[in-house]
């Protein structure tokens, strides 16, 4: 990435920054951990289904080495000293599962001191959409197995107390990770504390499980679901992220259900996301049912 700019140095600050000592300050080591996930279809489906049922999934990969060995991790990596966070996200996407045009956008830093036992390490965290379909999941150079886990996420109110100007609202989120290749099975809890003061909000974490899930990686997931939730809930078009290139209205519909919690009302749904599909002359066919059409993404619509 370039950066031009018509600032000069003048030679004071040119030998100024020859000077200059960073060894004064402690460094911290820089990392990108990304929150893969991709709808997954059965590998065997009912053949009398007009689609296969759909779940929500997510990318983890099995550590080889300490700290966590054996234990379960987001994809992800340190930083080389010539690339952006972003680029470093990039790469280890492409490595990890072959994709390289994927959604791909920040949602936290995260930077609590001791949440990496090797030192100082502070993280970007990036939530990755792709279809997974197309993937193909290998193991970078510190894992060992790298597996597509179906992902259910329950929350619980725990205490809402709501004062004149302030508040204090604790929230749990229960996740059970599954493995359909290899049968592994994972929970872990981590719980939600928000404080208003004067209708401001601040947020904490703190994982009470984490399960087999390596550093701080069960709140990442959390705070992963929670951005993917919301942007599917105001924008919507994050979805269409997660869909093959081409798709039946029934399995979109579907995965909108599946990230919102919640059922959507068909003929609502259809006249709403009208505008963003085209239909094919293809049909879906191999099913018990009459052949569904085919549609795409209305590029057009996408681009504002």
């Amino acid at each position: 990435m370039s950066n031009k700019s018509s600032y000069k140095m003048s030679k004071e600050e040119k030998a100024f920054l020859q000077s200059y000592d960073m060894s004064a300050f402690d460094r911290p080591s820089l990392t990108a951990d990304i929150a893969v996930f991709a709808i997954l279809k059965p590998k065997e489906s009912d053949e009398y289904r007009k689609d296969p049922e759909q779940k929500l999934g997510i990318l983890l990969i099995n550590r080889k080495d300490f700290p966590y060995k054996d234990c379960w991790a987001l994809p992800g990596g340190f930083s080389n000293r010539k690339e952006t966070l972003h680029d470093t996200a990039l790469r280890e996407l492409k490595e990890e599962t072959g994709v390289d045009n994927a959604y791909l956008e920040s949602f936290g830093i995260f930077s609590t001191p001791g949440r990496d036992p090797r030192g100082w390490i502070v993280s970007e965290a990036f939530l990755a959409l792709v279809d997974g379909s197309k993937t193909k999941v290998q193991a970078g150079t510190d894992a060992g197995d790298a597996d597509w886990f179906t992902i259910d996420v329950s929350r619980t109110e725990m205490k809402r107390n709501v004062l004149k100007t302030k508040a204090e609202i604790k929230t749990k989120y229960e996740m059970i990770f599954e493995s359909a290749d290899s049968g592994e099975s994972i929970k872990a809890v981590v719980e939600e504390t928000k404080i208003y003061d004067n209708h401001h909000e601040s947020v904490s974490y703190e994982v009470l499980d984490s399960g087999r899930l390596a550093f701080d990686h069960a709140e990442i997931i959390v705070r992963a679901f929670k951005s993917l939730h919301k942007e599917a809930d105001d924008a919507g078009r994050i979805i269409f992220d997660l869909m093959p290139e081409k798709f039946t209205l029934y399995s979109l519909q579907e995965a909108y259900e599946i990230v919102l919690g919640e059922k959507l009302t068909t003929p609502n749904f259809r006249r709403k996301i009208a505008p963003f599909v085209i239909e094919t002359d293809e049909t879906i066919t191999g099913v018990g049912h009459r052949p569904a059409k085919l549609f795409k993404r209305n590029l057009e619509a996408f681009y504002e």
